[in-house]
């Protein structure tokens, strides 16, 4: 068994907090894992993506080819659709319901498109929209939206209660943990 899963979004959204969670779960349940992060233009609002692949064989590259994610977690509403030719056949697309515009759109030279997650579902993709930045922000802070996002992924995953919960522990620190508990369990209810 080998599982390539792609966490998409744009700069400042914790996607690579998110890939240690997912990497350390996958690790603590015995698997090889390899995780990857591409930053892009990360610090001006840009694309960043992380690739966290694992399995019970040995894994030799984080990299994901287009038509290979198992499951594309997305932070972003249009991330997810700029990167849905990745998702592999059956796959699971995961995706958080805010619009960040992105540069040509707040410079005005392009408009944010319309109908985005019907055209998702259009393309046959197996696609869960909840607005997580809503849920984050119940929890106590807009920045636990990455958190969310993984509660959500944590009922597809496969993995235990147990182990999300030791990643949380390890990888957020000490003065947010109570609030990122909380968003876990709001987005594992969503």
């Amino acid at each position: 068994m080998k599982k390539s899963v792609m966490i998409v979004g744009v700069g400042g959204q914790g996607t690579l907090l998110a890939s240690r969670l997912l990497g350390g779960v996958a690790m603590d349940a015995g698997y090889d894992v390899k995780v990857s992060e591409v930053h892009g233009m990360s610090q001006r609002g840009g694309s960043v993506v992380t690739y966290v692949k694992f399995g019970d064989e040995p894994v030799y590259s984080p990299v994901i080819n287009e038509g290979e994610a198992d499951v594309i977690i997305s932070f972003e509403l249009l991330e997810g659709a700029r990167w849905l030719s990745y998702l592999k056949k059956g796959g699971k697309l995961l995706v958080n319901s805010q619009k960040m515009a992105p540069m040509p759109v707040i410079t005005g030279t392009a408009v944010y498109p319309e109908g985005i997650e019907e055209k998702l579902a259009a393309a046959g993709a197996d696609v869960t929209v909840i607005d997580a930045l809503s849920l984050a922000e119940e929890a106590g802070s807009s920045k636990a939206t990455n958190v969310v996002l993984m509660g959500l992924a944590s009922k597809f995953m496969g993995f235990s209660e147990e182990s999300w919960q030791k990643a949380i522990d390890t990888y957020v620190p000490a003065k947010f943990l109570d609030m990122n508990k909380k968003a876990f369990a709001l987005g594992q209810k969503a």
